[in-house]
């Protein structure tokens, strides 16, 4: 039965502006300034943001997420009238991954590309960036009666069998990541193969043909320096948003508190830490994901690394 004529004209709509602009992606390490460099792209491009940040995603949590602030509007937010998609997404004890992730962005990226507006994907985790731009390998759903198993281990058994079984993936991901670790051991038992393995690019083609990648490239001490400025100035208002939540609404073991910082805000609140233990605690667990993420963004992604003193206007009249 043939497709509908309007559904060819939508394909063909967003083919034809994807063929015309090339979708971008602003990428790199957290604390590298990839907000605000998508913001000025778009003001000057008539584009619309997507955010890849898995913490962005988390309703509750802004303190220490870095979401732009704007106003709600029909589940968007205009920050500085640009809309900024998939903010608030998720309620703190849902869980997040890839795929789902994915799926979330792909209609969202989709309509713009179909209304002509330019589409800009802001993030730095790399691997939802690759899942919505070039599709992975479909992983196993999440198994309860395997994760009730796996949750009974300590952190340390349940990373060491990670590196028996996909050394990949345990480099990776610290035994302090306890939700990815389980995810990793979870899709290894369920799929008898590395998750590591299933994670790379999918063996169909990509979903999007046209991409360019653009990251900040700045020094390892200047990022140090951003990373201490800023956890500096969010870690006061995380204890206090973490103080609202927990235990009140929450008990800080659901997923959205495995986000940067908080598992130290909340261990603040047990009187395990001072609160300068705390945020020392954060900017070393911040550093060490900024680590990873300049890692993954040198060998899993061709990006086109800019100064961070490029001008936004320049930059935009030759990207348009």
């Amino acid at each position: 039965m043939p497709l509908p004529q309007a559904v060819l004209q939508a394909a063909e709509s967003e083919a034809l502006a994807q063929e015309l602009n090339p979708i971008l992606v602003v990428a790199g390490p957290t604390a590298s300034g990839k907000t605000d460099l998508a913001l000025a792209l778009a003001a000057r491009l008539g584009g619309e943001v997507v955010s890849a940040d898995m913490g962005q995603l988390y309703r509750g949590l802004d303190a220490g997420t870095a979401k732009p602030r704007g106003v709600r509007r029909g589940g968007v937010t205009l920050a500085d009238g640009i809309p900024y998609h998939l903010l608030d997404e998720l309620d703190i004890p849902e869980p997040s991954d890839a795929g789902g992730y994915a799926r979330k962005a792909a209609p969202v990226l989709d309509d713009i590309l179909r209304r002509g507006r330019r589409a800009i994907v802001a993030g730095g985790t790399g691997l939802y960036l690759r899942a919505l731009l070039e599709g992975l390998d479909p992983l196993p759903q999440r198994d309860l009666a395997l994760r009730a198993r796996l949750e009974k281990r300590s952190r340390e058994e349940l990373h060491a069998e990670l590196v028996r079984r996909d050394p990949e993936s345990a480099r990776r991901i610290p035994p302090g990541n306890r939700q990815r670790v389980v995810r990793a051991l979870e899709v290894c038992e369920l799929a008898g193969r590395p998750f590591s393995e299933l994670c790379r690019r999918g063996s169909r083609p990509p979903r999007y043909e046209r991409v360019l990648t653009l990251g900040i490239e700045r020094t390892p001490e200047e990022l140090s320096r951003r990373i201490r400025e800023r956890a500096e100035a969010m870690f006061p208002a995380m204890l206090e948003e973490a103080a609202r939540l927990v235990p009140s609404r929450f008990s800080g073991a659901e997923p959205g508190f495995r986000c940067l910082g908080y598992p130290e805000a909340l261990a603040c609140l047990r009187g395990e830490l001072s609160a300068q233990q705390g945020l020392e605690g954060m900017i070393r667990s911040t550093l060490a994901y900024a680590k990873r993420q300049r890692t993954w963004f040198r060998h899993q992604a061709q990006v086109r690394w800019l100064d961070p003193a490029v001008d936004p206007a320049r930059l935009a009249a030759e990207l348009a």
